[in-house]
């Protein structure tokens, strides 16, 4: 007979409610002289999408690109950097520039079929009525350049995954137990996994939530029950972080510790007015384990592996 699983708090930096956080916590300023150097880099390259750092040098920046790494890995889960003059990089220099920061971090994954590393995302629009849902992406780090911001509506929402854990230990041991066993997920051709929502690795905390990958209906009630308990400690006053980003914001986060829900407001009258963001999925070196079920997602899970992204024509990027 298995014994119950052992449930015990975390702690750590990543462990946190936005109602604690203060923009000094989480935002990194960058000015011109990071646009200038962007710009500069993508000159020398001259259309080439950058190999690695050591292809496109940037040495004013590498100081707050360590630091974003460590964040990431070791810190809160997430950090935004604001100050990029988007007028000195349009149109494909974005897409550049995105990429530039990407490639001093890890390794730039495919968001589709075809092999793109940048995704492009608008909203809200019509949308408007969706229930907000947390989506996971298939990366260790996911990185967001707002191109645009509509002037009102619509907003980031991040959250601790180790703190939901934390409070779900305090008011509903049931449903934290229901999560660390697992539910089934679809992973493509209507074939399903157990993959946990909280778990963890090789001693390392790991929180996967997304929503859209569980069935509609059909779930347990005891599934459903701890979903619900979920959602409600998400929603709880304080809980979560909403975020509204400027034009030149790169939001950086580790969807194995802050999980991302996209609260949208009411359509813009025209397509012009709706956010627009670019998205960037990446694998990076000092990623921690992940449970072996994670396997279905991610292909490796061993720490630091390359891995995740849209399986490509070969077999997915670190299989």
């Amino acid at each position: 007979m298995t014994p119950p699983r052992r449930l015990v708090p975390q702690a750590g930096p990543s462990v946190w409610t936005g109602a604690a956080l203060t923009p000094a916590d989480w935002m990194l300023p960058i000015g011109v002289d990071a646009t200038a150097a962007l710009a500069a880099a993508l000159a020398a390259l001259d259309g080439r999408p950058p190999a690695g750092p050591a292809d496109a040098a940037l040495p004013g920046l590498a100081p707050v690109l360590r630091e974003v790494a460590e964040r990431l890995e070791h810190g809160r889960g997430f950090v935004l950097l604001r100050g990029l003059d988007l007028e000195r990089l349009p149109g494909p220099a974005a897409e550049g520039a995105l990429l530039l920061l990407g490639a001093h971090l890890g390794i730039s994954l495919p968001q589709d079929a075809a092999g793109g590393c940048i995704g492009r995302l608008a909203g809200p629009g019509t949308e408007a009525a969706t229930p907000p849902r947390f989506h996971a992406d298939p990366a260790d780090a996911v990185a967001l350049l707002c191109l645009r911001q509509r002037r009102e509506g619509g907003a980031v929402t991040l959250v601790s995954a180790p703190a939901l854990h934390n409070a779900l230990l305090k008011s509903d041991r049931a449903a934290l137990a229901v999560l660390h066993a697992g539910l089934p997920h679809r992973t493509g051709e209507g074939a399903t996994a157990q993959i946990p929502v909280f778990s963890t690795a090789s001693g390392s905390f790991v929180g996967r939530y997304d929503r859209a990958a569980l069935p509609e209906t059909g779930l347990e009630p005891a599934h459903d029950q701890a979903l619900a308990a979920l959602d409600a400690a998400a929603a709880a006053p304080g809980q979560a972080l909403s975020l509204a980003l400027h034009a030149g914001d790169v939001l950086f986060l580790n969807p194995h510790l802050v999980w991302k829900q996209v609260i949208t407001g009411e359509a813009p009258e025209s397509p012009g007015a709706a956010r627009e963001l670019l998205r960037l999925w990446l694998a990076v070196p000092g990623s921690r384990a992940l449970p072996e079920s994670f396997g279905v997602v991610f292909g490796p899970t061993a720490a630091g592996a390359t891995r995740g992204g849209v399986p490509q024509a070969g077999g997915m990027v670190g299989g």
